[in-house]
């Protein structure tokens, strides 16, 4: 017990010392920049999106799954508010739509995943080309303008009021994190996540609605995939159907650097955040100091590539 203790501690404090090892590296490269109040704002705010979608796939990563639809998902967002706002719906209106249809999505990962019985990254490998083309088809294979609204400012750099300091983006990311934190650790949501991820077999015998609860999970993920999507439409002012291409790497790179296992039954939303925070520091850093961005995706994908082999050295010792 006491050392699957302190392993569990490890494992909770890699991602914080990874990112501080990163804020002290290129704090002493550039440190005017780099540490620059309106740099680390900015950096906040670019962490939004990824880290969202975060938050919902470490549920599914918990759980034992894999969703890679993520990125199409919230091109679909976008296209969804900006249609809904071009043809006179009210922002609010626009909002929901855009979110509900991430959690469409999810639903329908859910739902074939279990009906089927065919494995997550294959499923989720299809329907990131299923949605990515009924978003085109949407929005006509362009990008579809919207008129102004609120929604634009959620993503800005420089809030108005001058008092909230970070965009209301960030403020939403941290509280929806604090939320589904204590959702995934003592909800039963959250338990059965785990329960699953861990054995699914064990979870099966149990008595266990195990297909039911992989529908809700991936529907929760769907949902917070598609509040990114709306951050997304509000960076961009526009719906783009080619927009977020790749980016469920960077979501799923973010789940992992966080200490989630692949093989599921390990994970945590705070974590995951820190992640998420390592990435785009990372990026941010590499970006002041001249690396070229072949060299961070490099980079980023050995990253990947160590963290899950040290994950599958600890689970065989």
């Amino acid at each position: 017990m006491p050392e699957n203790r302190l392993v569990s501690t490890l494992r909770s404090l890699g991602p914080l010392v990874g990112l501080l090892l990163v804020l002290v590296l290129f704090g002493s490269l550039e440190p005017e920049k780099f540490l620059a109040f309106q740099n680390i704002r900015t950096v906040l705010t670019q962490t939004v999106i990824v880290g969202l979608g975060a938050i919902g796939m470490t549920f599914v990563v918990v759980s034992g799954g894999i969703d890679l639809s993520v990125g199409s998902s919230i091109a679909l967002s976008t296209i969804v508010v900006a249609r809904v706002l071009r043809d006179g719906g009210s922002p609010w209106l626009a909002a929901v739509c855009g979110v509900l249809s991430g959690a469409c999505v999810g639903i329908l990962n859910g739902a074939l995943i279990t009906r089927l019985k065919i494995a997550p990254f294959i499923v989720t490998l299809g329907t990131l080309q299923i949605v990515r083309g009924i978003a085109k088809y949407v929005a006509g294979e362009q990008k579809i303008d919207a008129p102004a609204s609120w929604l634009a400012d959620l993503m800005t750099k420089s809030p108005s009021p001058a008092w909230l300091i970070v965009s209301p983006g960030v403020w939403a990311l941290v509280v929806l994190g604090v939320f589904f934190g204590a959702v995934l650790k003592k909800s039963v949501i959250g338990t059965y996540a785990f329960a699953i991820g861990s054995n699914e077999s064990t979870a099966v015998l149990c008595g266990l609605p195990v297909s039911s609860i992989k529908i809700r999970l991936y529907a929760l993920s769907g949902l917070l995939t598609g509040l990114a999507g709306l951050m997304q439409f509000s960076r961009l002012t526009v719906g783009d159907p080619t927009a977020a291409t790749g980016l469920e790497l960077n979501i799923i790179a973010a789940v992992v650097i966080g200490g989630a296992s692949l093989s599921g039954g390990v994970g945590s939303i705070t974590s995951s955040l820190v992640g998420a925070l390592v990435m785009a520091f990372l990026a941010n850093g590499c970006n002041l100091v001249g690396v070229p961005n072949y060299a961070q995706e490099i980079l980023v994908g050995g990253i990947i590539v160590i963290v899950v082999a040290m994950d599958r050295s600890r689970r065989m010792t």
